[in-house]
């Protein structure tokens, strides 16, 4: 049965060495308290030293101050970090490009089902998520700086034949300890969520500590008596849970990146409440973020399963919404949660109006089954094989989320962003597109220096995936780079050839024009 302690005594029980396993998300799922308590701990007894922090995605919320890991980013405290998102703790980004500790980089799906094979014991997955990429020990292993490459462990294994195909076989570490950050605990210590805003792998989290003989802690807000929390709603049942940490300061508990205190909290991000989204909300104004998400919703079935990436591919859902033509498109999250619409920025992750919530270890089945109808993701750079890097951007580590898996197995899949990055600004005038400056990098380059999306993995099951620019439109295949459609006021020659370093097949009569509705104020229409 579980034990009720304080964060002081629970942080004590954590030894050195360990290797500790979250069940997060940004600041969803993050024990705040329980992290703060180890800190506090190490700073007066420099114990416990040598943590490695396993994590699906990073903890934090993109600033380097107390949020998130950032408070473990201390000398002696961490050893080794995993997981397959780093810069929403800039901090730990800094150790890792300093060489201070070893990291570590996997797709959010194997390191999700790593955790549920490792609960029933096994010593790790195959999977066909990562081939030719990065991840792949072939091209470096998932290890990010020269300390991991010359002293760290190797967790993916390379297997060229297995009943006549190739996989990775990515190996699951022993894990010792788990914090997990819940809304109720019984005094069987069985924990439920009601306030979380997705279900973020709690209980394999549990299960695959307590089978290598760990320990589980639990930050709650509130205690009940046994039975007052309904069966159906135990996220972790009691038996994997050892110590219950009750939170001094629930009002500083965050529920996103964006909502940091009680205060904050969004009952319609819960299912708790069904709100009206077109109440009050603001029209996105005609810029080239609206041209490019116009141009993407252009491609969303009228009658399908979508995913949206982060960052620009956020606004795609608004732009279905001002069209009239998201009625019947199911919004589905990397998360875990199926319907409603994405909240937008750094609410990510959560959706308003939520239909379910999956746990994101099982969620990943239905994208590695190739169930997703379209997949829309962030453009940052892709090489002359069709290869893409999303993870190692101007000499800073990022991450790669659930991209490597849903982009490799979506049927249909867009791309979406600026032609060039750093500095590009344009307008949008008299319906046509006007580039007031180039940006400083290209984005169409000869060769990516890391590959986060493998080209010529990706055409052995597909014919072909969408680039959507400003101002142009690029359909990659296995036989070249397609100049379909090029914007109205765009040079041809000096704002599309010249700004990249693939030569492009040019269409017989040349690139279409875009739409020019695109570029208009109430010219879009979705047929």
């Amino acid at each position: 049965m579980a034990k009720i302690v304080s964060a002081e005594e629970a942080a004590k029980h954590i030894k050195d060495g360990s290797i500790v396993i979250f069940a997060a998300d940004g600041m969803v799922g993050y024990p705040n308290e329980l992290v703060d308590a180890v800190r506090f701990r190490y700073d007066k007894e420099k114990h416990p030293a040598g943590i490695t922090s396993f994590r699906s995605t990073g903890m934090g919320n993109f600033t380097m101050d107390h949020y998130g890991e950032e408070q473990w980013c201390v000398d002696g405290l961490l050893t080794r970090s995993i997981s397959a998102y780093v810069s929403v703790a800039p901090g730990m980004g800094k150790l890792i490009e300093e060489n201070k500790i070893q990291g570590y980089m996997f797709p959010l799906g194997p390191l999700m089902q790593v955790t549920n094979d490792a609960a029933r014991g096994m010593p790790g997955i195959l999977t066909k998520v990562g081939l030719g990429t990065f991840m792949d020990p072939r091209y470096g292993g998932g290890k990010l700086n020269k300390l991991t490459e010359e002293e760290g462990e190797d967790f993916v294994k390379y297997i060229p034949d297995f009943e006549g195909e190739e996989y990775l076989w990515y190996k699951a570490p022993k894990f010792n300890v788990c914090l997990l950050r819940a809304t109720t605990a019984d005094a069987h210590g069985n924990l439920s969520c009601e306030k979380e805003i997705q279900r973020p792998g709690m209980l394999p989290a549990a299960q695959a500590v307590k089978t290598n003989g760990g320990i589980v802690i639990a930050q709650v807000e509130r205690i009940a008596s046994v039975h007052e929390i309904h069966p159906r709603m135990v996220e972790v049942p009691g038996i994997y849970v050892d110590y219950v940490v009750v939170e001094e300061h629930p009002e500083d508990v965050p529920q996103t990146m964006a909502r940091l205190h009680s205060e904050d909290f969004n009952p319609a991000f819960t299912g708790q409440e069904i709100v009206s989204l077109k109440k009050n909300k603001e029209v996105m104004p005609l810029n080239i973020q609206k041209v490019i998400a116009r141009r993407a919703a252009l491609e969303v079935p009228e009658v399908c399963n979508a995913n949206f990436g982060l960052g620009m591919p956020q606004n795609v859902p608004s732009i279905l919404e001002e069209a009239g033509k998201d009625k019947n498109v199911t919004m589905i999250s990397e998360t875990g949660v199926i319907g409603g619409v994405p909240a937008q920025g750094r609410d990510f992750g959560a959706h308003y109006n939520p239909e379910a919530f999956v746990d994101r270890g099982w969620h990943f089945q239905y994208f590695d089954g190739g169930n997703l109808d379209i997949g829309i993701f962030g453009f940052s750079e892709v090489d002359s094989t069709g290869s893409m890097n999303t993870s190692h951007l101007n000499g800073k580590l990022t991450g790669i989320g659930g991209f490597t898996d849903i982009s490799s197995s979506a049927k249909k899949v867009v791309f979406m962003g600026t032609f060039t990055a750093r500095g590009f600004k344009a307008e949008i005038k008299d319906k046509k597109l006007n580039i007031l400056s180039e940006g400083h990098y290209k984005k169409f380059i000869d060769k990516c220096a890391k590959v986060s999306f493998n080209g010529p993995q990706f055409f052995k099951t597909h014919d072909s995936y969408l680039i959507i620019t400003e101002r142009a439109v690029v359909r990659v295949t296995k036989d070249g780079f397609i100049l379909e459609e090029i914007a109205p006021g765009v040079d041809l020659q000096t704002q599309v050839l010249d700004m990249s370093d693939i030569e492009f097949i040019i269409p017989e009569g040349g690139p279409k024009l875009m739409d020019v509705g695109l570029f208009t104020e109430d010219g879009f229409v979705i047929e």
